[in-house]
């Protein structure tokens, strides 16, 4: 049951700092099974902040809200409602449809925990940074287990990956999706747009194909995609984004989405990783991600395997249905419609 308002005291990035921020029905259950509530949620970003901040800080985000819990309503905000804090700004970006418009902005860990006040369950920071957000700083692939698969056959998947980026000379860095999957991020210089950067990640997902085609695929319609890991591609659009590191899911068991070193993924169990239990994990075993951005590199490489493949007549891919057709990109039609009116 919810109860009155509470204040907390939270730290700041550096230099010992607090900031009070109020938390208004800290009793509300968030998440039902494991009777986690809002105020759980504040203390478990208090915990994790600085690991968070760093994760996903400085960036566009979107926050996942839930005003009853994990099992009512949600929907997404975007830009700071009235009202916000002044420690919590906005950054003005362009969307797909060639509008802009301010996105939130996370630069502290209070700014994560005013963002619980607001029922936040889950955030969505974007690839790129605020100041510089038409040229993503991470190359993010996706691997998203179809019926049929799990997690256990993502791993493979992205130790696999991990070689082909390696092999395009960036370094590769892994994490739980929070649910069934696995992202592999790899940092990069910011130097080109989001459509060069899909491409990038075209070019490798394609590579993998053709190194593991009976266990993941590039196909984007769903019936064509078997038992098989889906390399999601279309994640590397413009304001398309997933659930950043450290990130709680809106899922029964309150899982959250996170970093792991390379050698602990082949006995990794993501049910695991819960807002119980991340927070000692990164007392005892530090961040993973915590030196991400140290070299960041090209994607050149990438880029001329996709003009390879572009020669070779393996072109665009199909793009999300909300986007504008997009030049090169197949027909949008599903292959089961296709065949229905012939």
């Amino acid at each position: 049951m919810a109860s009155e308002a509470v204040m907390l005291d939270v730290p700041g990035v550096g230099d010992g700092e607090t900031r009070q921020v109020r938390l208004s029905s800290p009793g509300r259950v968030l998440w039902p099974v494991p009777g986690i509530t809002k105020l759980d949620l504040a203390n478990y970003m208090i915990e994790v902040g600085v690991a968070f901040v760093r994760a996903n800080g400085d960036r566009p985000v979107s926050l996942q809200r839930f005003p009853e819990g994990i099992d009512g309503e949600q929907f997404f905000s975007k830009n700071p409602p009235k009202g916000a804090p002044a420690f919590v700004r906005s950054v003005m970006v362009v969307y797909p449809s060639a509008r802009t418009h301010p996105q939130l902005v996370i630069d502290e860990p209070a700014a994560a925990v005013w963002a619980v006040q607001m029922n936040t369950v889950v955030f969505h920071p974007w690839a790129s940074r605020a100041e510089t957000s038409d040229f993503p700083d991470q190359l993010r692939i996706d691997l998203d287990p179809q019926p049929g698969t799990d997690f256990d056959d993502a791993i493979p998947a992205a130790i696999e990956l991990r070689k082909v980026l390696e092999e395009a000379g960036l370094e590769a860095f892994v994490k739980t999706s929070g649910n069934r999957g696995l992202h592999v991020f790899a940092p990069i210089e910011p130097t080109h747009e989001f459509l060069e950067v899909r491409h990038a990640v075209i070019a490798a997902a394609r590579e993998l194909e053709r190194r593991m085609p009976q266990q993941v695929t590039t196909a984007w319609w769903k019936e064509e995609r078997g038992t098989r890991i889906f390399v999601d591609f279309n994640q590397a659009n413009r304001d398309r984004t997933m659930a950043g590191a450290y990130s709680p899911r809106a899922l029964a068991h309150a899982p959250v989405s996170t970093p792991l070193q390379w050698s602990e993924l082949e006995s990794a169990d993501p049910k695991a990783f819960t807002i119980g239990t991340v927070p000692e994990r990164l007392r005892m075993t530090g961040d993973p991600w915590e030196r991400m951005h140290e070299h960041p590199a090209t994607i050149d490489t990438l880029l001329s395997w996709w003009e390879r493949d572009v020669a070779s007549g393996l072109g665009e891919l199909p793009f999300p249905p909300d986007y504008p057709k997009m030049p090169g990109e197949p027909p949008r039609v599903q292959p089961s419609r296709a065949k229905k009116t012939e």
